[in-house]
């Protein structure tokens, strides 16, 4: 079995896995790097870390076109329902057996208010072990915390991890995480989007690589990659 991770800008991530399409965070309407145009997407599932724009983005277009089912947690899964979306609530430390493989929603450091105000409930991010055993770890927008060393033991293939800073977990601390979870490959996410999160990515991806031994793969919008 072949797992493909695709980014296709700011935190919107594709997932292929023993076929079955996952979307990620799919912010595409409105995001200047968005490098396709959601109507030519297809998802089984759509994942979504938190309730702001840049994140729940195309989920209710996508979810309703597709009859994808949304995971998120509760709140968020709530609100969609009443949208007529199909939804599978999860929270913090709960995981579940999905066809695709198994799915946790990992703590976050993060806000979650939806776009009309409504509670969206707690950030998380998300664990997935997928059916041939790779486990990769979506971080959402977070900053450092100390347990990412706990998600780490459990052996990861791939992380994606923001950087962009302001928000979110600067280069700095961003390398911090990388050597808390000691993930074979990193791909850093959410940067650049804005100006307030504009950052130097190759300067990170040097300086992850002289002081750690992960794989560091700088992807531009639309690339794919394989995990081994």
């Amino acid at each position: 079995m072949t797992t493909t991770f695709t980014w296709y800008g700011h935190a919107a991530i594709g997932i292929s896995t023993s076929g079955f399409n996952l979307l990620i965070d799919p912010f595409f309407k409105g995001n200047a790097q968005a490098s396709q145009d959601p109507s030519s997407l297809s998802a089984d599932f759509i994942l979504v870390t938190h309730g702001h724009g840049d994140h729940l983005g195309d989920t209710v277009d996508i979810a309703r076109r597709t009859g994808a089912t949304v995971i998120s947690n509760a709140e968020i899964c709530n609100w969609l329902a009443r949208k007529e979306v199909k939804v599978h609530g999860l929270h913090l430390g709960g995981g579940f057996h999905f066809p695709f493989g198994y799915l946790k929603m990992t703590f976050a450091l993060h806000g979650s208010a939806l776009p009309d105000g409504s509670n969206g409930g707690n950030p998380g991010g998300f664990l997935l072990t997928t059916l041939d055993g790779k486990k990769i770890y979506l971080a959402g927008d977070t900053g450092l915390f100390g347990d990412m060393q706990l998600i780490g033991q459990e052996g990861i293939d791939l992380a994606a991890l923001p950087i962009g800073d302001n928000y979110t977990m600067g280069p700095d601390d961003a390398l911090r995480a990388v050597k808390l979870l000691q993930p074979a490959v990193v791909v850093p996410i959410h940067y650049n989007t804005f100006p307030v999160i504009q950052q130097d990515p190759a300067s990170w991806v040097t300086r992850v690589s002289q002081e750690t031994n992960t794989i560091v793969i700088l992807m531009k919008p639309g690339d794919t990659i394989e995990i081994e």
